[in-house]
């Protein structure tokens, strides 16, 4: 593989992601496409972009790891307390739902049906999507890594969907780069490009917010190129 590309937190923005691969000019049979999660939510075509992120593994071998909400909406459509499920729906889950169920007016009872019944293949490819994937010279994760852990394979689940503030404002106990989305570089760095620290590299452009989706090319350790596309809309409800 010549280049290694990595793209984050989609979130159903599924024109950008195309056009980022095309600016990009993906090639399956010569880059590695790692993908961090967040496929689902906020962004008008969640359904779209998990059936294509679904053949991009399937058919291009692309490496797609679980986000938190992919797992939240896995989690919901099984059967989850209200308290989670009201922060589903607050949270980009209308959309979501929208999406999933063909529906222009949500009725969540009958949207939920309807996407247990016809959707089981999704549910699936969501729910078994691993946490993390390694190479030589980096690590890659959806949220982080709890530097509280020396062995950061046995961090807790929730870590690697959900941390925040303890990995990204402090050092890590890996030697490898770790490249990650969740939280968007805006909220790190002041602007939706991707932020480089000395042991992270953020790449969380916040597309559903109205920013843009950023793809960072790796061709070996500290060989970056960064690339954007900005977004056509903000659905942050």
């Amino acid at each position: 593989m010549k280049r290694t590309l990595v793209i984050s937190d989609i979130h159903g923005c599924v024109e950008e992601f195309k056009q980022l691969l095309d600016t990009v000019v993906f090639n399956a049979d010569e880059d590695k496409l790692v993908l961090l999660g967040d496929y689902v939510d906020r962004g008008p075509a969640s359904r779209e972009a998990v059936e294509f992120v679904m053949h991009l593994v399937r058919e291009k071998g692309a490496i797609a790891l679980k986000g938190n909400h992919d797992q939240r909406f896995v989690d919901v459509l099984g059967g989850v307390d209200s308290l989670t499920e009201m922060k589903f729906f607050e949270h980009g889950g209308i959309q979501t739902f929208k999406s999933f169920s063909r529906a222009d007016n949500l009725d969540i009872k009958q949207s939920k049906e309807r996407i247990i019944a016809n959707c089981s293949d999704h549910i699936a490819f969501l729910n078994n999507l691993p946490l993390y994937y390694e190479d030589e010279t980096h690590i890659y994760v959806h949220a982080g890594l709890n530097p509280a852990y020396t062995d950061w394979k046995t961090q807790p689940e929730r870590d690697f969907l959900w941390i925040r503030a303890p990995f990204v404002q402090q050092r890590t106990v890996v030697k490898k780069t770790v490249v990650f989305g969740h939280t968007t570089t805006k909220d790190i760095h002041g602007k939706a490009d991707v932020w480089f620290d000395r042991d992270k590299i953020g790449i969380d452009g916040g597309c559903a917010y109205g920013m843009q989706i950023n793809c960072l090319e790796i061709k070996g350790k500290n060989n970056y190129k960064a690339y954007s596309v900005a977004s056509k809309g903000s659905w942050k409800s």
